[in-house]
């Protein structure tokens, strides 16, 4: 709305402005100002006998400060509202709703709801039925209905992490109004276009309403990650905006697995930009860490990007069959490779020629990719560690040429069996032309490429037929004779190129094709890199959903009714209802599916040639001006009562350093008075000496629930812990402390043990996010639910009050999966060796961080964790079992009751709080003598 109407709640009081003249002949009298006498009393007396006194006019500045009171006052009562809601609804119809769910709404969607509540409400009120449908929901029930019924549809929706399809639900909406024609329809549009020349709001005016009021929220916050590329230096993201009417700059963070923040950068938007590219500087072993990339301050599904395998950039290594030719670099077998992977890749060359030499310590240092260009025979030691690396995931391209021609046929480094010698096509001696190359088929990383029609082959090593060489081939020439053969070996492959890397035997490598082969090829590798120990992975045709994303932005492993993602060589998967925006696959590998394409750009929603009203939504525009008039009033009035008293002399009478002490004190209540918010002595943060000694000592905290009797078993057994841990180890933790966590910093603790209690207040959710951002920056959350649960789902029985409400809490942070602490894991060895958790009970296992490799550990090694769980969970009763008195007897018994199972709940303390401040430092001792040697020493 381009003014800014108001109204008065109370129009009428105005009548009272009309007095403000007579108000005015009033005011302008004013008792005299009193004299100071010479005391006798008789001459007082006199005085006051002989002479009558008559009123004296105040000044004129006084009296218009008073006139300004009076009209303060005046139009406070009468309540001004800036932007008041003007939602009378047109009668003739039902109360059609028409709103968009999607990601966008995510941040206003409480003010969606009460905008929508309003028109309910007018509608209830003027006994119109309603009806209601959602555009990000799979179906809707549209048919108009009660109010009641309306509001309880509202109450159960929510954003969901997708793109409004309007489409489906103005088909439901048709339908279910029949030809009736609504009375108001109104749109409560996030203002972005979900396609490409969208007509929705012309197909809502065609339904005839009498009234179409197009309702959106706030632009601004529209802002969407539709892109991510990791470049040789640094990574671009691509950005765009929906608001387009100033600059802006957008903060990026890229997070690791883990959700920490390991890297930022920024993107920039110039006036009328809505899409930019900004960039995140950071070492190539530091990107392939990045797991998402979002901007700042933006918690919406489409401000995050989600990142996976196909992201990461390989280490691939170069090798040639001759040396370089410096003079002549376009002749060299390797110069147009380098060419097309150095954007794309990190390439690695040998420091020698030697390749006995070179190809293991190339092989030690992870490559994902190996490149031979026209290499014929290898050092016979070099076979087996390539087959392994291999085997073990690797991928080997070989390019043909003279040497591979002439090379032996039983090499195992070969994915078909080449014919001896070379195929000429074109020349004086040979009556075959030049051949292009054929479709490509659909099938392979090349599968909905288009045919390069610029491409002839001359020359080009020749594949004995066999039955699964269409199988193995995923390009071809016009005669059907194969370019492109692979061989699948275990979790890896061989791909082998039948002509020359350089442009001797054909043009290909001198084409755009030949870049974005080799791209697509490069991509299939496994990401990270591969040792000799690494397994094997299988990939499925259909990925099944690992985590997705929720409309805010926040992983979850709900996966509700999500379907497997089945991957599409001709086309990049779209989000939808059936596979929303996620993760799919497993630990192993996986996919990411984001909320919008890639390059795609935010466009404002079309209504050209449509009437529409336009509003805003409620709670944010519309406000008061009472509470500010009556402040004015107030200050007016206490500057009236300060200069009356300055005129009666009040302050004359008063010594000079009293006077002084009553402006200072003056000054200070009004300062007071006119602070921006309220000042509480438990809004007060701590000072520098308390932030200094909680960080100089290491402090056990724990979560205040508000009851208490948990809280002073909490505080009681955290004492008990620390005294074990003073007495039994060098930590000397100082006193616990309770935190508030929706206000209490908690960077100072390494630790929080949060006892879960139903009957206690449910955390807020900026109090969620508050610990949920304290486990990303490593922090650990210690819960207990002190109810001897066996199962975080409880599948068994029902279940519990306590983990009912730890489901509530977790369902709003962003954890790992989780496994019971395992035989070998650190947490059993890092102090004390532990075969279980008690605490007051023993029969619930300790839940952490599941491992990042599923496959069963070698027994012979250490554990495969590495660092800190951010989450711990319990429903032993920790707390219970380490709770002590004054006298340092033990508050609660152990159930069944035996000290064993009590020294046991401390010894399981001691090595949660060393795991804590250690990590996998004693797993890691496992490794000391490798690395010694390796050393040298």
């Amino acid at each position: 709305m381009n003014a800014l109407p108001f109204a008065f709640a109370y129009p009428a009081i105005l009548g009272a402005l009309v007095a403000l003249p007579v108000i005015w002949w009033l005011l302008r009298l004013t008792p005299p100002r009193p004299k100071t006498e010479v005391f006798p009393p008789l001459k007082i007396l006199a005085s006051v006998l002989k002479r009558e006194e008559t009123p004296a006019q105040s000044p004129w500045w006084l009296t218009l400060l008073r006139m300004l009171l009076a009209a303060a006052v005046i139009l406070a009562i009468a309540d001004p509202v800036f932007n008041p809601r003007t939602n009378s609804l047109v009668a003739g119809g039902p109360l059609v709703l028409f709103v968009d769910n999607g990601w966008a709404t995510a941040p206003d969607w409480e003010r969606r709801v009460q905008t929508a509540e309003a028109l309910i409400d007018d509608a209830d009120a003027a006994g119109s039925p309603v009806a209601i449908a959602f555009t990000a929901d799979p179906t809707n029930d549209a048919v108009p209905g009660s109010a009641a019924a309306a509001r309880d549809k509202l109450q159960a929706a929510e954003p969901k992490p997708l793109v409004p399809d309007r489409q489906r639900a103005f088909e439901a909406l048709r339908a279910a109004l029949n030809g009736t024609k609504p009375g108001t329809l109104a749109f409560l549009a996030d203002g972005a276009a979900a396609r490409d020349n969208e007509t929705t709001v012309r197909d809502l005016a065609n339904l005839q309403p009498a009234e179409l009021r197009l309702i959106e929220g706030d632009a601004e916050q529209t802002i969407a990650i539709t892109g991510a590329s990791n470049a040789a230096d640094a990574m671009t993201v691509t950005a765009t905006r929906l608001d387009t009417s100033s600059a802006a700059q957008l903060p990026l963070t890229a997070q690791d697995a883990q959700g920490r923040a390991i890297a930022a950068g920024s993107v920039s938007f110039q006036p009328g930009q809505s899409t930019s590219i900004g960039s995140i500087a950071a070492p190539f072993e530091m990107r392939n860490d990045f797991a998402r990339v979002s901007i700042d301050a933006h918690a919406t599904a489409g401000s995050v990007h989600l990142l996976d395998d196909g992201f990461k950039r390989r280490r691939v290594v170069l090798l040639s069959g001759e040396a370089r030719d410096e003079f002549q670099p376009l002749l060299s077998p390797l110069y147009y490779i380098q060419r097309a992977l150095q954007p794309y890749a990190d390439l690695i060359e040998p420091n020698s020629p030697d390749l006995a030499t070179s190809i293991p310590d190339l092989l030690s240092q992870n490559p994902s990719v190996i490149i031979m260009a026209d290499i014929g025979r290898l050092p016979q030691e070099t076979y087996e560690p390539l087959q392994r690396w291999i085997a073990n995931g690797g991928t080997l391209i070989r390019f043909a040429g003279p040497r591979l021609a002439a090379a032996p046929a039983d090499d195992p480094l070969v994915p078909v069996i080449l014919r001896q010698g070379e195929r000429a096509l074109g020349g004086a001696l040979s009556w075959a032309e030049p051949q292009p190359l054929a479709d490509f088929p659909n099938f392979g990383p090349f599968a909905g490429m288009a045919k390069p029609t610029d491409v002839t082959i001359k020359r080009q090593v020749l594949a004995e037929p066999t039955p699964d060489l269409a199988e193995r081939t995923w390009a071809s020439l016009a005669d059907g004779t194969p370019l492109v053969t692979t061989k699948p070996i275990n979790a890896g492959r061989i791909v082998l190129f039948h002509v020359s890397a350089e442009a001797t035997w054909s043009n290909l490598p001198i084409s755009g094709n030949f870049v974005e082969m080799l791209r697509r090829i490069v991509q299939l590798s496994r990401s990270g890199g591969v040792t000799s120990e690494a397994g094997a992975a299988s990939a499925a045709e259909a990925l099944p959903p690992f985590r997705l994303l929720t409309a805010k932005g926040v992983m979850t492993t709900e996966t509700g009714t999500a379907r497997p993602l089945i991957p599409n060589a001709k086309a990049a998967p779209v989000s939808n209802f059936d596979n929303p925006p996620g993760l799919y696959g497993s630990e192993d590998g996986f996919t990411a599916l984001n909320v919008l394409p890639d390059n795609a750009e935010l466009k404002p929603l079309n209504t050209a040639g449509v009437t529409v009203v336009r509003a805003g939504l409620i709670g944010g525009e519309t406000w008061s001006a009472k509470p500010a008039l009556f402040l004015i009033a107030f200050l007016l009035l206490l500057a009236d009562s300060l200069i009356v008293m300055f005129m009666s002399g009040a302050f004359s009478r008063l010594r000079p350093a009293a006077r002084s002490a009553a402006l200072i004190a003056i000054a200070i209540a009004a300062g007071l008075f006119l602070a921006p918010h309220d000042l509480r002595a438990d809004d007060s943060k701590p000072g520098d000496d308390q932030i200094l000694q909680r960080l100089d000592n290491t402090h056990l905290a724990y979560v205040v629930t508000g009851e208490q009797d948990v809280d002073n078993i909490s505080e009681r057994g955290l004492e008990g812990l620390t005294e074990f841990l003073t007495y039994r180890t060098t930590l000397e933790p100082a006193p616990p402390v309770g935190l508030d966590i929706a206000k209490d910093e908690l960077a100072f603790y390494p630790i929080i043990y949060w006892p879960i209690s139903a009957s206690a207040p449910m955390p807020s959710t900026a109090a969620i996010n508050r610990i949920d951002a304290y486990m990303r920056a490593g922090g650990t959350v210690l819960f207990d639910t002190r109810d001897q649960f066996s199962a975080l789902d409880n599948s068994g029985g029902a279940q519990s009050a306590n983990g009912e409400r730890l489901q509530q809490i977790l369902a709003n942070l962003d954890i790992p999966p989780l496994e019971p602490v395992p035989s070998d894991h650190v947490l059993t060895k890092s102090f004390y060796l532990l075969s279980s958790f008690p605490g007051r009970y023993a029969g619930s296992p300790l839940w952490i961080e599941a491992r990042q490799d599923n496959r069963a550990s070698d027994p012979k090694s250490a554990a495969s964790a590495d660092g800190v769980s951010p989450i711990l969970i319990t429903g032993n009763d920790f707390a219970g079992a380490w709770a002590v008195d004054e006298n340092g007897t033990p508050m609660l018994p152990t159930v069944p009751p035996d000290e064993a199972q009590r020294e046991y709940a401390y010894r399981a303390g001691v090595n949660i709080m060393m795991y804590m401040l250690t990590g996998n430092y004693k797993t890691d001792q496992v490794h000391v003598p490798a690395l010694l040697e390796r050393l040298g020493q």
